[in-house]
């Protein structure tokens, strides 16, 4: 752990002042010592249950109070130092033990929350040394829960248009299901725990996917194909399944499976609530694979909302503005990526998808209900307990509905040996489905690229848009001055493409030379800065959810903005840079390639994309684009080589609607004619200074083409 975060979490959660000491502290360290052992050595032996992830945590607790106690106690230096050291060795044994376990090392993190056991137990070890707990450790009688209520509401006017234009489209909850009371053996029983508990019993070759059909109907558009597990999916959800824990690893399509599940199940209109760095990939991937669904995206207070829409995708920073007309917007399905963000019950994001959900539950006869995530349990089993309530699997207290009939129907109680077992397959039964890479791997490639576009917004975004309108200007302004100084007099009609290279060419050469202002290379490096925060956060969500990820950026700065973002967020990451020696580098890479704990490689594009081996990953992030496809394939096969054992997935983080998406496009163009006419030779045909070229070129001729006159003399 590092003792600046030790300090400042230490400073948060007590002082000297709010604890009373009763008799000497000196025991509290002893009692430390012996619970960080007994987790060290559940640790050893591959058996850290929910209580022995309760017990590190009270002990992580305990010894940030600790320390910030000893640091600000007066006296004798050297028995504060003697105490410090003490705590220094418990918390080497804390941090060696967490690599051990992603649950455990996920407790470390600064916004870990502390579960009510870990409390519990914190105080019982303080208790035990004669130490009164600090106040803000002593249980509080809980107040009657009030409704969230969000700092402004708003309603979009396309949305309030939508409900005057035709009051047929009102929607009609006359239809949604009421459930009679019912004796239940299993209603004296309390089922949560021994649910939950289930999944820390299972054993390592227990199922955890629900049985899937075999696919045979059509959900996709024309020229669009499902792979096999994916529609095994649909054909659930055809077949009338229609809640689902969707957990497949990254890079399995699990945006495609939500959407035609959908499709397949009549779930319109559909709301879908991601986080903000996926939500322009949601619309371009619902344009894509429902192309005759309406799809809106909820920026802001929803100026730009199409209220007549039937996929609505916001993200969960706007959620508590919009949730007003959204649970009166008569959603028949509800699509919930990235669902390990609702966790925490306690956060407002997490109540706002509770009420969503139980509103549309309460209204919509059987409603479609998917939570996606490929990290259904971050730090605890309970985690499990927010997703399963979104679902309707469970209230804060029992099992509900259809899971409820299936555990009264295995005829067993929690005092049976075999209960376990039978509650698991039913909860797994409610639609849980996880399928892994190495599980699927003849239906994916060995080698993909899969495109992730992000919106820029606030202040950088509008400074890049504002920067590429002034280099288009620029070129405008010497297409119009070139074209009238021709001698010939002749007339031009429309634009003239030869002019048009001939600007884009001495457009370069300054750029080159740094002669020109905002230019094509300075405008890259801003898109690459812009998005180097939104990339890190998809790489973060990628290191929890799949394992290793390698991370390349080209500019020194992006690589800084990115590592300060992995930092932050308590993830552990290697840098692998040009300016290195030989020893830090290898020294840095054999540090991802061996320690468990080490997440994410930071890599130079130049630097790092030949000559080092990080099969260990098979995802990969690329966080700005290289001007050649050679240079972009060479970093792939630092993981794509001999000795991997999954297929590996890029990840091409790109910049909608900015000189980035043109650069990506033509990047692949290029590609292709490499492969055709090299056939499958490496070497690239066209230099990078042709992507530049053309890059320049499409700028100008798009905003040549924008003016109601375009070329003419």
């Amino acid at each position: 752990m590092a003792r600046s975060g030790q300090r400042q979490a230490g400073a948060r959660r007590s002082s000297p002042r709010n604890q009373r000491r009763v008799r000497s502290r000196g025991d509290l360290v002893s009692v430390l010592a012996r619970a960080v052992r007994e987790v060290e050595a559940a640790a050893q032996r591959g058996r850290v249950t929910s209580s022995v992830r309760t017990q590190f945590q009270a002990v992580a607790l305990l010894l940030r109070d600790e320390r910030a106690r000893v640091q600000a106690e007066t006296g004798s230096d050297s028995r504060r130092a003697e105490q410090l050291k003490r705590l220094d060795g418990i918390a080497t044994i804390l941090a060696t033990t967490a690599v051990r376990d992603a649950g455990l090392l996920a407790l470390l993190a600064e916004d870990a929350v502390a579960s009510d056991a870990a409390r519990a137990l914190k105080r019982d070890m303080l208790a035990s040394v004669g130490v009164e707990p600090a106040p803000e450790d002593v249980p509080a009688p809980e107040p009657a829960a009030a409704p969230v209520t969000p700092e402004r509401r708003v309603v979009p006017q396309s949305v309030v248009s939508r409900q005057l234009a035709n009051p047929f489209l009102a929607p009609d909850f006359s239809a949604a299901p009421q459930r009679p009371p019912r004796a239940r053996r299993l209603a004296s029983w309390e089922l949560l725990g021994p649910l939950f508990s289930s999944f820390e019993r299972a054993g390592g070759g227990d199922s955890a996917c629900m049985a899937l059909p075999f696919p045979t109907a059509r959900y996709t558009p024309a020229g669009a194909e499902l792979m096999a597990h994916q529609g095994q999916l649909v054909a659930a959800a055809a077949a009338g399944h229609r809640t689902f824990l969707l957990a497949d690893e990254p890079g399995l399509g699990k945006t495609a499976q939500a959407l035609l599940a959908a499709e397949a199940a009549d779930a319109y209109p559909l709301l879908v609530v991601v986080p903000n760095v996926v939500k322009t990939n949601w619309a371009r991937e619902a344009g894509r694979w429902t192309p005759h669904r309406g799809v809106t995206v909820v920026q802001g207070n929803g100026d730009t909302v199409d209220g007549f829409a039937d996929i609505v995708v916001l993200n969960y920073e706007v959620l508590d503005r919009h949730v007003g007309w959204l649970g009166d917007f008569g959603f028949r399905g509800m699509v919930v990526d990235e669902a390990h963000f609702i966790k925490n019950k306690t956060s407002q994001r997490s109540q706002h998808v509770l009420q969503l959900s139980d509103r549309i539950r309460s209204r919509v006869p059987r409603p479609l209900l998917m939570a996606l995530t490929g990290t259904p349990l971050i730090n605890d089993i309970d985690d499990f307990r927010a997703i399963w309530q979104f679902l309707g699997w469970i209230d804060d207290g029992k099992p509900l509905g259809e899971l409820m009939d299936a555990l009264e129907a295995t005829g067993l109680t929690p005092a049976d040996p075999g209960f376990y077992a039978a509650a698991r397959r039913c909860v797994v039964d409610m639609g849980i489905v996880r399928r892994r890479k190495v599980d699927v791997a003849a239906d994916i490639p060995a080698r993909r690229i899969a495109d992730l576009p992000v919106e820029l917004d606030g202040a950088a975004g509008r400074s890049i848009r504002a920067a590429e309108q002034e280099l288009a200007r620029r070129m405008v302004v010497r297409y119009d001055t070139a074209l009238a100084n021709r001698s010939s007099g002749a007339a031009v009609e429309g634009v003239d493409l030869e002019l048009v290279r001939r600007v884009a060419r001495s457009e370069l050469k300054d750029a080159s030379t740094g002669e020109a202002g905002e230019n094509v290379f300075s405008m890259m490096r801003r898109i690459g800065r812009a998005k180097a925060g939104l990339a890190a956060d998809y790489a973060a969500q990628l290191a929890r959810s799949a394992g290793k990820v390698v991370f390349f950026a080209k500019h020194v700065d992006v690589m800084d903005a990115a590592e300060e973002a992995f930092a932050a967020q308590g993830v552990r990451f290697s840098s692998i840079r040009g300016d290195q020696t030989a020893g830090v580098r290898q020294k840095n890479i054999d540090a991802f390639v061996n320690d468990p704990g080490v997440a994410i490689a930071v890599c130079s594009l130049t630097a790092a994309g030949v000559g080092i081996n990080l099969q260990v990953a098979s995802n990969i992030v690329l966080a700005e684009l290289s001007w050649t496809d050679a240079e972009q394939t060479q970093a792939i096969d630092r993981s794509h080589r001999i000795g991997q054992t999954e297929p590996v997935t890029a990840w091409r983080i790109i910049a909608a609607q900015t000189v980035d998406a043109r650069i990506a496009e033509l990047i692949d163009s290029k590609a292709g004619l490499a492969a055709r006419a090299l056939d499958g030779s490496d070497e690239e045909v066209a230099a990078s200074a042709d992507v530049q070229l053309e890059a320049l070129v499409t700028l100008l001729t798009d905003a040549l083409s924008a003016r109601p006159e375009s070329g003419a003399a």
